[in-house]
């Protein structure tokens, strides 16, 4: 289906793409995947016709291939589902899922009942899960949206599906649906060009991997002939001594976040818990079920009822503002990096010390010489990869990109953390580099709220895991007790695990 060879291309004078090849056939789903940086992004949008390469061919069905545009790749059957979504907010579901090819009328208006046959057949035809089509998407949570950009896709009939970390943010049930509909396409015919950090996804779904590093194709297998010890290291060009760092208990006596009957309209029912000083506590479950809004309320989103206490003082944020208020106060890292993390037209140095201007400034004057100590401290404290701190924070890798969002939460000095889902969308490397720096920042006595979506970290890297199911607190897991199994019981099933 498809044949890339000699693939290159440039960004001023860094080459993101160095002679890479990449062959896949129709009727199997083809894993591609490497750090982030790597390549792998540049690759899908130059098949996507969103980049032209500076050299190199690429045949599509045997005939050359060179996508002037995103439309002209659409036509030539190549459907893309990007990680950072391209939905319009304030348009609705189907709106979405057809738009700019929505069914007209003869006197060339939008035929409402057509376009509304025309989304239940799309979703009944793959059993899609999404909302009502009715719906406007702002309306949706993060998942929801992955969702209807999987049906904007699959609307196309493509005879090519790229899924660029499609799982990063669906819970569960919405994966599982994911996965077994890429193997149906691909019986079908179709080639799945599948992007994913998840390993285990990889080694469940694709029957070839192929692997980038550093712009360049280091190896290619067939998923059964190789272990994930062998992928990691062709990944990163060495081997990982271990992704999840060793569980040092550090939590002291003495509660950071004490949290009392915690309430938000329908989502979030009377929520208690004590985070303690130099605790990592997990908060698991199944998505949708009060944790985004748990994380909201403690940072001064939204409307909330209850009682919180930080460092055995009340707190009363009633904005994100107010709930930064230094060595005493909180800080968020958001799930959505992009849309709520980051202001991606400006630079690193911006986006790391937009909270923390007062640090460096008096009187209206900003001492230069101060901000830039503090933010060569976070470059080099997480290892930022950038040219310099001026390039613009859209053009780093995922994996950087958040780690600019850490190092402008660290920056706030706050010893209270929240982290919700931090490794969403992140290469091996990248994770390791995070579960470490939380297991540090546990030993220097800061207290971190955890949320994942993925078990394996919640069992490997907190001390205790809140499970949550219908907006309440179902289950606290602690020692021996903590196990995919056992946050899924208390996820799932009335009295599944014990307190």
């Amino acid at each position: 289906m498809i044949q890339a060879s000699a693939v290159s291309k440039h960004f001023g004078g860094i080459a993101a793409l160095s002679r890479a090849e990449f062959h896949a056939a129709a009727g199997e789903v083809h894993a591609l995947i490497g750090e982030n940086g790597a390549g792998k992004s540049t690759f899908i949008q130059i098949l996507a016709g969103a980049l032209r390469p500076d050299r190199g061919s690429i045949l599509l069905r045997g005939k050359p291939f060179a996508a002037a545009n995103p439309s002209a790749a659409q036509n030539d059957g190549i459907s893309a589902v990007f990680q950072e979504l391209s939905l319009v907010p304030d348009l609705t579901v189907e709106q979405n899922i057809w738009f700019r090819r929505e069914p007209l009328t003869g006197l060339g208006t939008v035929n409402a009942r057509k376009l509304r046959a025309d989304t239940l057949a799309l979703l009944d035809r793959y059993d899609i899960p999404v909302a009502r089509p009715d719906v406007e998407v702002r309306r949706l949570s993060l998942a929801e949206r992955q969702v209807v950009e999987i049906a904007k896709a699959l609307a196309r009939d493509p005879s090519v599906l790229i899924l660029d970390e499609a799982t990063s943010s669906l819970a569960p049930r919405e994966t599982e649906w994911l996965l077994g509909l890429a193997r149906k396409l691909a019986d079908s015919g179709m080639l799945v060009i599948y992007i994913s950090h998840r390993l285990a996804e990889i080694r469940h779904l694709a029957q070839r991997v192929t692997v980038f590093r550093n712009g360049m194709t280091v190896a290619a297998h067939d998923t059964a002939s190789v272990s994930d010890d062998e992928i990691i290291a062709e990944m990163l060009g060495r081997r990982l001594d271990r992704l999840y760092p060793e569980r040092i208990p550090t939590a002291t006596d003495r509660v950071a976040l004490k949290v009392r009957g915690l309430s938000v309209d329908d989502r979030l029912y009377g929520v208690d818990l004590d985070l303690k000083e130099g605790e990592v506590l997990g908060v698991g479950g199944l998505q949708g079920h009060g944790q985004r809004q748990l994380f909201q309320a403690l940072f001064g989103i939204g409307k909330s009822k209850g009682q919180v206490e930080l460092w055995g003082k009340a707190m009363d944020a009633r904005s994100p503002r107010q709930a930064l208020t230094g060595r005493k106060g909180i800080a968020l890292v958001p799930e959505d990096r992009r849309g709520q993390g980051l202001l991606l037209t400006k630079t690193v140095r911006e986006n790391l010390t937009l909270s923390v201007i007062p640090r460096f400034s008096h009187m209206g004057l900003l001492d230069r010489r101060r901000e830039k100590a503090l933010v060569d401290e976070m470059v080099n404290l997480l290892r930022i990869k950038a040219g310099t701190p001026e390039q613009i924070s859209g053009t780093l890798s995922g994996g950087n990109q958040q780690k600019v969002v850490f190092g402008k939460m660290l920056l706030t000095e706050a010893r209270v953390l929240l982290l919700f889902d931090p490794t969403r969308g992140v290469d091996v490397g990248t994770k390791g580099e995070i579960f470490q720096l939380m297991r540090d920042l546990a030993a220097k006595g800061y207290a971190i709220l955890f949320y994942s979506s993925d078990l394996p970290e919640l069992v490997h890297v907190a001390d205790r895991v809140a499970v949550m199911r219908n907006g309440r607190i179902a289950a606290t897991l602690e020692g021996g007790s903590i196990s995919e199994e056992n946050i899924l019981k208390a996820a799932m099933v009335e009295g599944g695990a014990a307190h």
